[in-house]
């Protein structure tokens, strides 16, 4: 079912809570992995207020729904998502990789509610992922799983040794996306370690592949509903993102791989973030039904 306007809209409002909310924990921090934040939130905030079949009340829940983000430096996004969804004591992300905090950099499932896996050694939340999903066979279980990867992650072995076992056991309850931004800690992707032809790549290792607009809400969903609907093979959406996705000065430049944010900077972005918002806004009332 086609994404309504209505909705679109609510979820681009969330997004860009969302935006904010990473920033101002970034600049509580006083740094963070705030790029790649950026370009993964549009994917979390159609998980998280769309698709995840979670309950707040009870985070423990045996047939929920997993999440893993596998890009586990990404956590300066995922734990303001999951404060905002109700998991967790807003004040916490003040303390956001602070000393004696529960919320470290990497998010430990173990500190932080709603925290399906830790993760943060890269390579390992796509095998996670399979191992909840066949879990989910031998229970007779009917939840999903939904694991997003970084795009310089791909360059780890254990990611495709687990997308070879996933298309072995035919595992269509997880639905995987990659964080496709090009850009990583040092460089661009294709300068590091050159990734292309990235699409027929995951084909050859037997995955129907879905590449969307990952700042298009609408092209999001629609790849989701398209893994959610019985398909023949496992789903990996490639999301095309943007590094800094809404803050100018940060978009496309993997310097803001990680960065200190000052009182300036803070409000600088906080401009920008509006500016942005008022283009993505503009394009749904557009494009919306």
């Amino acid at each position: 079912m086609p994404l309504s306007k209505t909705e679109w809209l609510a979820l681009e409002k969330k997004a860009h809570e969302l935006r904010n909310l990473c920033l101002d924990t970034t600049y509580w921090a006083g740094s963070g992995h705030i790029g790649g934040g950026m370009s993964v939130m549009d994917m979390m905030t159609v998980l998280y207020h769309k698709y995840l079949n979670i309950k707040v009340e009870d985070p423990n829940w045996e047939d929920r729904d997993r999440f893993i983000l596998s890009k586990g430096h990404s956590g300066i996004a995922f734990a303001p998502v999951l404060v905002d969804k109700g998991f967790n004591d807003p004040e916490q992300l003040k303390t956001f990789n602070l000393s004696n905090s529960k919320m470290g950099i990497h998010l430990d499932a173990n500190k932080v509610v709603g925290v399906d896996a830790s993760t943060g050694s890269l390579g390992h939340g796509l095998s996670i992922a399979l191992g909840t999903a066949l879990a989910a066979r031998v229970l007779g279980k009917d939840y999903k799983t939904y694991c997003i990867l970084g795009d310089g992650e791909c360059d780890e072995g254990s990611n495709w040794e687990a997308a070879m076992a996933i298309a072995h056991y035919n595992a269509t309850n997880v639905i995987s996306f990659v964080d496709r931004n090009k850009c990583m800690i040092d460089g661009r992707t294709e300068d590091v370690m050159k990734l292309e032809p990235f699409a027929d790549k995951w084909r050859a290792f037997g995955f129907i592949v879905k590449e969307v607009d990952g700042h298009n809400i609408s092209e999001l969903c629609d790849a989701i509903d398209f893994a959610l609907n019985d398909p023949e093979k496992p789903v990996m959406i490639i999301a095309n993102t943007v590094k800094g996705e809404g803050i100018d000065f940060m978009a496309d430049d993997y310097h803001w791989h990680y960065g200190a944010i000052d009182e300036a900077k803070y409000n600088q972005a906080k401009a920008s973030l509006e500016k942005y918002y008022a283009q993505r806004v503009a394009r749904a009332e557009k494009e919306g039904v």
